[in-house]
Order: structure tokens, then sequence, then C-alpha cells
């Protein structure tokens, strides 16, 4: 096994490791979805970035700024989202559900002028929407390596604070929580994983890495410290299967083989699950 081989193995493994560590707070605070408006949100800024290097005499294709353009555009998104929430009478699927469409729609709509520029062919942005862990090179590496680590430390330092806010927002607020504040934490670590999963997964697929692993792990107990641990496992072997399997069979991109390598285990946690999966609440009812 090569060394850049071994380089995309350990990013997947980790950000897959992040992701559903992160996850089971956004499952048990009903924000699961937060993370699916971020994702589509940041497309626009993925564009402007590119249009803001043609700009400045660029090439339009350097990464730093395409990702910081996305993680300017999934703030707004995340803030249009909670504005919405808070200012409005709208429910928060309605308020995800129209920052969600109309996000996507103008970064689809930019993204079609990029392809019409003279640098041609949306400049290699597919690998941002798509993922492309063939491109991961040490830079990359060690970019999602600090920031993983930085998001899993600010997680197991704020525990205590995250559950409380997840389980009971409403006595959090009354003993004086700065609830606003600790949600606003929750989702800049949710942007920082959107943000360095957009080199492996792609914008589109970094909420299923989110979501999936932590459902898998309610199969297996009702304990947050158990939850933890078998939705950070799950995340971190979808990884590591979807990257073996993105470059054994090289047609199938990397996002979509971790989706699908962490549905597999959420297959076999609903069926086997000692909690709550099918065979054994069958075994116990017999």
């Amino acid at each position: 096994m090569d060394y850049n081989t071994r380089l995309v193995i350990l990013g997947c493994a980790m950000l897959g490791a992040v992701c559903g560590l992160l996850g089971v707070f956004l499952l048990l605070r009903k924000r699961s979805l937060i993370a699916d408006a971020i994702c589509h949100a940041s497309l626009p800024g993925i564009a402007l970035g590119f249009f803001l290097s043609l700009a400045m005499g660029g090439q339009g294709r350097e990464p730093l700024g395409l990702l910081a353009g996305a993680a300017l555009s999934g703030i707004l998104g995340a803030l249009a989202g909670m504005g919405l929430r808070r200012f409005t009478q709208l429910k928060e699927d309605a308020a995800l559900g129209i920052v969600l469409s109309v996000f996507f729609s103008l970064g689809m709509a930019l993204l079609s002028l990029v392809q019409q520029t003279e640098s041609g062919n949306a400049a290699g942005l597919d690998g941002f929407i798509y993922g492309n862990t063939a491109g991961i090179v040490a830079q990359d590496a060690k970019l999602i390596a600090y920031v993983c680590i930085g998001v899993t430390i600010g997680v197991l330092l704020l525990r205590k604070e995250l559950q409380l806010l997840c389980f009971d927002p409403v006595y959090a607020s009354a003993q004086g929580w700065p609830v606003l504040v600790l949600d606003l934490i929750l989702m800049s670590f949710v942007l920082l994983i959107v943000i360095v999963g957009t080199s492996i997964v792609g914008v589109l697929l970094v909420v299923a890495m989110v979501v999936i692993p932590p459902a898998a792990a309610r199969f297996w107990s009702d304990r947050l410290s158990w939850n933890l641990g078998v939705s950070a496992a799950a995340g971190l072997l979808s990884g590591v299967l979807g990257a073996l399997s993105s470059f054994a069979m090289d047609r199938i991109p990397s996002g979509a083989a971790m989706v699908l390598a962490a549905s597999l285990l959420f297959g076999l946690s609903m069926l086997f699950g000692v909690k709550r999966g099918i065979v054994w609440r069958w075994l116990h009812l017999r």
C-alpha cells in the first residue's frame, strides 16, 4: 500500500469518526438536518471563491480560496436558518428547507457560470461536490487531522454542556446556561467538519456521515457514552471501508462508497443491535 493510499485511508477514518461523534449530539438535539443545510449552503461559496480567485489573477482552483468561500457561505446559511426560526413563526423543517433550496439553487446557477468561463469545464470543482480522495496530499491530511482533533477535543470538553443542551434546553436556559452560544458552538463544529469533508466526501454527502453512524448507534444502547463510542467507531469503519472500496473500484466516488459502507453498518445494526435490533427484539418476544 503506497503512501498516498495510507493518507487517504487515514483522512477518511478521521473524518468518519468525528462525524459520528458530532452527529450524536445533533441527533439528540434534533438538528441533524442543519448539517444538510450547511452542506448545500456552501455551494455558492465555492463558486464565488472561484470567481474571486480569477479576479485576483489566480487560476480559480486554489483550494484555500474555495474552502474559505464555502465556509463563509455555510456560515451565512446557518445564520439564515437560525434567524428564520428565531424571528418568524416558521417551524425548523420549513426554515431549513427554504435555506437549503435557495442556497443550493444559487450554487447550481453559479456553478453553471463557472463551466462557461475560459478556465473551462467546472475547473475541477466536481471534487468539492462529489468528493475526491485521490487528490488528497500530505498538506490536506494535516489540515483534516488538525480540524478533526480540534473538534474532538472541543466536543469532549463540552460534553456535559452539550448533553444538557440536547436533553433539556429549557432547563439549561432556566439555570443560566448560554443555550444560544452552545448552539452556535455546535453549529461551528458542524461547519468545520463540512469544510474539511468536501475534499473526501463532497459537500452533498457529508450530511450522511453525520446522520447515519449515530442513527446506527441508537440500536445498540441508550447511554450517551456508548452512543458516542459506537457512533465514532461506525464512522471510522465506514471511512476505511469507503476508501478501500473507492481505490479497488476506480469509478466509484469516494463519498458514495463511504455512505454506502455506513448504510451497510446501519442495516446490520438495525437487524442485530442488542437494544433495538429487529432480530433481538423478536428473540426477546419469543
